[in-house]
């Protein structure tokens, strides 16, 4: 953290009140006419005489001298600035839809030596991609027989990573509604400024259930400003282990569709059959979709000039009630001699 002043001119007045009195003419002192009164002896004896008045009077100057000075330095207005903290000049606003139906639990990718699920690959690289967007804004969505938002656009990508990781098949039903995911990736994206609206979609079968066809759907994001780029996940053929039979599994997936919904967006459309080449394709839309790389730096700033401005008052009010407290004495010791005066 620093410190500084706003405004250090300020304290080029700091000597002022010695100036006026110095250059000020000082005011001519006249000898009154006075009548000695015996009484005002004795009142100046029991206030401390000459003394005392001078210890007191020097103590106000003093205080008068603390509270000017306490005074500039909050006109000066001093300030500490925190710590900077980068802030993305602009990034993209990338929401992620992913495929939650029956079929993304065939076990035909690859990951070391064991077979693992379609879903599980998916996030094992899709949560690597959204770790590395850093300056991106961040959303998920997860669809099967209806499309839900699972996390709003945010810069938090570690709970978007958490929500993917949570995901499980069936969780939105074992149909596929492409169409409504990306209807719903619309909503959220067309409020987002223009020119960096983004969804990926990935799925491994075609539009089966949903209110809304995918291309009607993917005419909607072209005219919101909207790219997107889908990912056909799942190998071409497997074979069966117990007779031998190749099995096509890839045969629910709709490429056509896919294809066409990138390109009436003006994105792309990707094939995944194994893991490298998820990968792979994660690598291309970080070349295609830029990360933000400029940042601005916020600072915050705390005003302290309240401090030593409170600080000023108080030591006025204090001033004015010990002076105050000066006078009663004197009217109480003025009132007492009158009476003994009465008396004698």
């Amino acid at each position: 953290m620093t410190a500084h002043f706003v405004w250090p001119l300020v304290f080029i007045i700091t000597p002022l009140p010695l100036l006026i009195y110095w250059l000020m003419p000082r005011a001519e002192r006249s000898a009154p006419q006075a009548i000695r009164m015996p009484m005002y002896v004795n009142l100046k004896t029991q206030l401390g005489g000459n003394n005392n008045q001078t210890s007191r009077s020097r103590w106000r100057i003093w205080i008068a001298i603390i509270i000017w000075l306490l005074s500039v330095i909050a006109a000066a207005r001093p300030q500490t600035m925190g710590n900077p903290v980068p802030l993305p000049v602009q990034g993209r606003n990338l929401m992620v839809a992913v495929d939650l139906s029956g079929s993304m639990q065939e076990q035909d990718i690859q990951i070391g030596n064991q077979r693992v699920s379609r879903l599980t690959a998916v996030k094992a690289v899709a949560g690597n991609f959204i770790e590395q967007r850093a300056g991106d804004r961040m959303g998920l969505i997860l669809f099967g027989q209806q499309a839900y938002l699972q996390a709003p656009l945010s810069f938090d990508r570690d709970t978007v990573n958490i929500l993917l990781s949570e995901a499980v098949i069936g969780l939105a039903g074992n149909e596929t509604a492409i169409g409504d995911a990306i209807a719903l990736a619309v909503k959220r994206l067309r409020l987002q400024p223009e020119g960096n609206r983004v969804l990926i979609l990935l799925t491994d079968g075609a539009n089966t259930a949903g209110h809304i066809q995918p291309l009607k759907a993917a005419e909607i994001a072209k005219k919101e400003g909207i790219r997107i780029y889908t990912i056909g996940v799942g190998a071409d053929q497997q074979v069966s282990s117990l007779f031998g039979q190749v099995i096509n599994m890839g045969s629910s997936l709709d490429e056509d569709t896919l294809q066409q919904v990138a390109r009436i967006t003006g994105g792309d459309y990707y094939r995944a059959r194994d893991l490298p080449a998820l990968q792979a394709i994660y690598k291309k839309l970080d070349q295609l979709e830029p990360k933000a790389k400029d940042f601005v730096f916020y600072r915050e700033l705390y005003e302290w000039y309240t401090w030593p401005l409170g600080l000023a008052f108080l030591l006025s009010i204090l001033s004015g009630l010990f002076i105050s407290g000066l006078f009663r004495q004197a009217i109480t010791v003025i009132s007492g001699q009158r009476e003994s005066y009465h008396v004698s």
